[in-house]
């Protein structure tokens, strides 16, 4: 695991998604690799199918256009990927990491994601919606098939800008899954002086009061300086009201959990919590 693998795409969030990868391997001291990853178009109709409204011939010549764009379209397809990634290569460099490398593959993002994760620290990919903000409705089945498949830590950029964090907001329900993302921050050098938030959402209780503390101890041993917060309500409409007031904020929060927070990470057809976050969001495993 000594890679941090940028998956860009030249749409809006690929400048965001290269500054968050710079950032990170900077602060990880690891190597950086731009990824591209040229997927299969929709396939057309074959030629066949319009068999009953047009000739023999005129098929013959339909059907050596139709190859022949094809190819133009292919070639294309692979000088603009070139083409992004010697200005990804650039941006990054002006970050200041040196450790610089770029990919062209063809196939499936996730496919290829899978084959590089044994030598991945981290994955950076960007959001795309089919809906503007506040009323986001679908995420960009990339990000979710991504989070579902590797093992690997997921930093998914949710906008198409890139601020420096000042904070970072730990998503915090006292599960397992919740410790083990507590524990595997207080390991990582990627937030070290980083102040950070521990918020939970629920009851009340004396129980909930005791997670907090033992997550607040768990990062302050490490090093952090950490505050908790405990709010009731809905933890879909709570944290992401939380995010907008902390300004350049990171959010951290464990994947495939067994309790209410679980139904923000993967839902059905909707990854919540990254569809409502303003904020970029590192998901951990």
């Amino acid at each position: 695991m000594n890679k941090v693998y940028a998956c860009i795409d030249g749409l809006d969030t690929t400048t965001a998604v290269i500054d968050w990868a710079a950032w990170s391997a900077l602060r990880l001291e690891v190597p950086l690799e731009l990824l591209h990853v040229l997927e299969r178009a929709p396939e057309m109709p074959h030629v066949g199918d319009y068999s009953g409204a047009i000739g023999l011939g005129a098929q013959e010549v339909l059907l050596q256009q139709l190859s022949a764009l094809d190819e133009q379209r292919g070639k294309m397809a692979q000088e603009a990927g070139r083409q992004m990634l010697a200005s990804a290569r650039e941006r990054a460099a002006a970050a200041g990491v040196q450790q610089l490398d770029g990919r062209l593959r063809h196939g499936e993002l996730v496919d290829t994601v899978l084959e590089f994760e044994p030598d991945a620290r981290l994955f950076v990919l960007g959001a795309h919606y089919r809906a503007s903000s506040p009323s986001r409705i679908h995420l960009d089945h990339h990000v979710e098939r991504v989070i579902r498949a590797v093992r690997r830590p997921v930093l998914v950029a949710t906008t198409g800008q890139f601020s420096p964090p000042e904070r970072f907001v730990v998503a915090y329900d006292g599960s397992a899954t919740a410790q083990r993302t507590v524990e595997t921050v207080a390991r990582s050098p990627m937030l070290k002086g980083l102040p950070a938030l521990v918020a939970m959402v629920g009851a009340d209780t004396p129980e909930a009061h005791q997670q907090l503390q033992d997550a607040q101890g768990l990062l302050q041993a490490a090093g952090f300086t950490v505050e908790t917060t405990l709010m009731p309500g809905e933890p879909e409409q709570v944290l992401p009201a939380l995010l907008k007031t902390q300004g350049a904020a990171l959010l951290v929060m464990g994947a495939y959990g067994h309790s209410r927070i679980r139904h923000l990470i993967v839902g059905s057809t909707t990854t919540t919590l990254l569809r409502l976050s303003e904020v970029p969001v590192l998901v951990l495993r």
